[in-house]
C-alpha cells in the first residue's frame, strides 16, 4: 500500500487508461481525485465509484481543460498529478477546436495549477508514440525508435495527422513549461492501447479489434505499436513512485500489422468471421521496432499482444459492445 496517506489527481477519469490508473491508486491506498467533465452523469462515473475504496477515497471534481484555473482546487495539496486528460479520436472536421486545443492548452492549463501548488512532487503526463514516432524517418523492421525520437509538427501537419500533432503540440509545451517552472515531470508515450474496458463506452483504441470482428470485410493496411492498458497505467505510477524515473517512457509490447492480429483472433476464436483480404492492393505496411529498455527500467513487464486482444475481444463482449 505505497499510496498510503498521499492524495493524487487524475485528469479524465473517467476515459479508458485514466479509469484503469483510478483503479490501482486506489488499490495501492491513494486518495484520488478525478476530474471527470459532469460528476453527477452516471453514465460516465458509476465505474469509478463502484471501484474498490472508491467510497472512501476518490473524489469527483468538474475539471474543464479550456478553463484557466479550473483545476486549481482540484491540485491543491496533492502530491502527485495525472494528466491524461486529451482528447482521442482520428477523424475530425475541425481539429484545432476538436484536437489540438484541449490538447495544447488542456495541459498548460493543468500544469499552470500545478506550477501554484509546491506540494506537488511529480506530474505524469500521458503523452503518445504519436508524439515520438512521426518525423518522416523512414520506417522499416530494422529501424528501432527511441525516446530520443520526437514527432515532427511539420510532417504531421503535411500529411493531415491531427491527433499526432495534438500530442507532438501538447508534449513539447509541456517539456518547456516544467523546464521553465521547475516542474519535476515524466512522460508515458503508449502506442495503441487495448485490453479490458472499465468504461460502459467504446473507446477508439479498443475499436480498432472491434471493427475486425464485428463483420468487416477487409482489415486495414496499417502497422501500429500495440500495448495493454493495465501495463500504461501500471508504468504511470511506477513513474510517480520510482525517485529515479525521469524523461520518456516509451510503451509498446509489440509492432503489427492488423494482418497479424486477423492470424491472432483466428487462433484465439476459430467461430468468428473475420476479414480475409486488405482493404487495398499496396504493399503492407512495414513493421519497425520500438526499443523497451526504458519501459523495463520502471519494473514493467509487458503483457504479449495475443493475450491483450482475448482480454479486449472478452471485455468487448462483457460489455455488450460486441454479440
Amino acid at each position: 500500500m505505497s499510496g498510503q496517506g498521499k492524495t493524487v489527481c487524475v485528469t479524465g477519469g473517467s476515459g479508458f487508461i485514466a479509469s484503469w490508473l483510478v483503479k490501482l491508486l486506489l488499490q495501492r491506498g491513494y486518495i484520488v481525485r478525478a476530474s471527470v467533465r459532469d460528476p453527477f452523469d452516471l453514465k460516465k462515473t458509476e465505474h469509478l465509484l463502484a471501484l474498490d475504496g472508491a467510497k472512501e477515497r476518490l473524489h469527483l471534481f468538474k475539471g474543464n481543460l479550456l478553463e484557466e484555473g479550473s483545476f486549481d482546487s482540484m491540485v491543491d495539496g496533492c502530491d502527485g498529478v495525472f494528466h491524461t486528460a486529451s482528447p482521442c479520436f482520428v477523424t475530425t472536421s475541425n481539429p484545432q477546436v476538436e484536437l489540438i486545443d484541449p490538447a495544447l492548452k488542456g495541459t498548460l492549463n493543468v500544469l499552470g495549477s500545478c506550477a501554484k501548488n509546491p506540494s506537488v512532487k511529480r506530474v505524469v503526463l500521458t503523452s503518445s508514440v504519436a508524439a515520438v514516432a512521426f518525423n518522416g524517418r523512414p520506417q522499416a523492421p530494422e529501424v528501432v525508435i527511441d525516446e530520443s525520437w520526437f514527432s515532427d509538427p511539420e510532417f504531421c501537419k503535411q500529411n493531415e495527422l491531427w491527433y499526432v500533432l495534438s500530442k507532438t503540440l501538447a508534449e513539447d509545451a509541456a517539456w518547456k513549461f516544467t523546464k521553465e517552472k521547475g516542474i519535476d515531470m515524466v512522460t508515458i508515450n503508449p502506442a495503441l492501447v487495448i485490453g479490458p474496458l472499465l468504461q460502459p463506452t467504446l473507446n477508439t483504441s479498443a475499436a480498432a479489434i472491434l471493427i475486425l470482428i464485428n463483420g468487416s470485410q477487409t482489415f486495414p493496411n496499417s502497422t501500429f505499436g500495440w500495448v495493454n492498458v493495465k501495463d500504461v497505467a501500471n508504468a504511470h505510477i511506477q513513474a510517480f513512485e520510482i525517485p529515479s524515473a525521469n524523461g520518456r517512457y516509451c510503451l509498446v509490447e509489440s509492432v503489427a500489422h492488423y494482418s497479424e492480429l486477423v492470424k491472432m483472433l483466428q487462433e484465439l476464436f476459430p467461430a468468428f468471421q473475420l476479414p480475409e483480404k486488405c482493404a487495398d492492393d499496396k504493399p503492407f505496411m512495414p513493421t519497425y521496432q520500438v526499443s523497451k529498455e526504458r519501459a523495463k527500467s520502471l519494473g514493467i513487464e509487458l503483457i504479449p499482444l495475443k493475450q491483450s486482444i482475448k482480454e479486449t475481444v472478452e471485455s468487448l463482449t462483457e460489455k455488450k459492445l460486441f454479440t
